[in-house]
């Protein structure tokens, strides 16, 4: 191209950005024109929001028609639910209601929030159901094994240690009374929530788009996930999720599946550890040994109407293992995969109620086993689901 080519080049270019220019400051002035607000401009959907809370990421994705008012409003209105949960459940912050309940004086009846109590009886629920294999007074041991705010020099401790603070841990150091709204410790434990909090967030964040009349959403904390509508309303095709594989590096789906009404949360021992003398420690403390867990299962995941059940239920699970875990499933009713070592590859096991929801089909499709259960019932069921 000729010298004087390229310069009227140039120019034609710099006459098209300047009408681009020009063409957007009329469209914005026509809107302002027209009667209509910044706040009222539509939103071409998916809108999107992502940031960091409780030490992890959020994402929420909303495929409604939203104006930019509407979108700050929701905004603001979720991370007012995330901030609420943070208040009062962290371990983390000094400022935080279950911080004082836990430097409360032994025996005595606590006044407690709502949402508090609402996840302390949750909690005990689940303990109760599983016979102790999730335990919120199991604080102090995942702090002695450097897993907690109280994160310790990467050490085994000794034998003295864990005896001496598996004699406190028990769920039955807490009591709750939920007439009075109040509950109390009856002996020195360190109620710790990280099992069932973030699953009550995603609740909450849930609940809030419920009652903004929010039809499709997805919403994503720290992969404890919940769905509603579809991801497409034309089209009716549903949100997916995938089922990690649970190894180190990479993350890598080793399932797809549709997510309609429901919730999922996830529990896994593979990326949480340290290691002594070549030997790993997995994060998973079982609260009845007070050792970290040495099964082959490698994740669960949990489907239910509510993430905070589910996400109780995934940590139970993986702390009893494969068998314990399926029987559990099927005397609760239970939706659930699990992910299990098999040498160097992973096996895919669905208890039954996760076939009757996803469909034969596509378990077939996806290469998924159905274990059959253990004969012997002996955990009862849990109430109030």
């Amino acid at each position: 191209m000729k010298r004087s080519d390229e310069k009227k080049c140039v120019e034609r270019t710099i006459r098209w950005g300047r009408g681009l220019i020009v063409l957007g400051a009329l469209l914005s002035a026509l809107w302002v024109l027209s009667g209509c607000s910044e706040n009222d401009r539509p939103l071409e959907p998916p809108v999107r929001y992502e940031g960091n809370i409780f030490g992890t990421f959020y994402q929420v994705t909303i495929m409604d028609p939203l104006t930019q008012g509407q979108s700050r409003e929701l905004e603001e209105g979720f991370l007012a639910e995330l901030e609420s949960v943070d208040q009062a459940m962290s371990t983390y912050r000094d400022d935080s209601e279950l911080i004082a309940f836990n430097e409360a004086p032994l025996d005595e009846w606590q006044p407690l929030s709502n949402e508090l109590i609402e996840v302390l009886a949750i909690s005990q629920s689940v303990a109760e159901a599983s016979q102790g294999a999730f335990d919120i007074t199991v604080g102090d041991l995942v702090n002695l094994w450097s897993f907690g705010p109280g994160a310790r020099p990467e050490q085994v401790p000794s034998d003295e240690a864990l005896a001496e603070q598996l004699a406190q841990v028990g769920f039955d150091a807490i009591e709750i009374d939920t007439q009075n709204m109040q509950a109390r410790r009856t002996r020195d434990v360190f109620v710790d929530l990280s099992g069932v909090a973030k699953g009550h967030a995603t609740d909450r964040v849930a609940a809030y788009l419920d009652q903004q009349d929010i039809n499709h959403y997805l919403v994503n904390l720290g992969g404890d996930l919940i769905a509603r509508g579809v991801r497409d309303e034309n089209e009716q095709t549903p949100w997916r999720i995938g089922i990690e594989v649970p190894e180190d590096g990479e993350q890598r789906a080793q399932h797809i599946l549709p997510l309609e009404s429901i919730s999922v949360a996830t529990s896994g021992d593979y990326r949480n550890y340290f290691d002594v003398d070549g030997e790993r420690f997995s994060h998973t403390i079982d609260p009845r040994t007070g050792r970290p867990v040495t099964h082959q299962l490698a994740s669960v995941s949990v489907f239910h109407p509510s993430n905070a059940w589910a996400d109780a239920w995934a940590t139970a699970l993986l702390v009893v293992g494969e068998e314990d875990a399926m029987q559990m499933a099927l005397d609760n009713n239970l939706k659930i995969l699990m992910l299990i070592h098999d040498g160097d590859a992973w096996r895919s096991v669905a208890s039954p109620e996760f076939v009757n929801y996803f469909g034969e089909t596509l378990i077939d499709e996806l290469g998924i086993e159905q274990l059959p259960a253990p004969a012997t019932t002996t955990i009862p069921p849990v109430a109030g689901e």
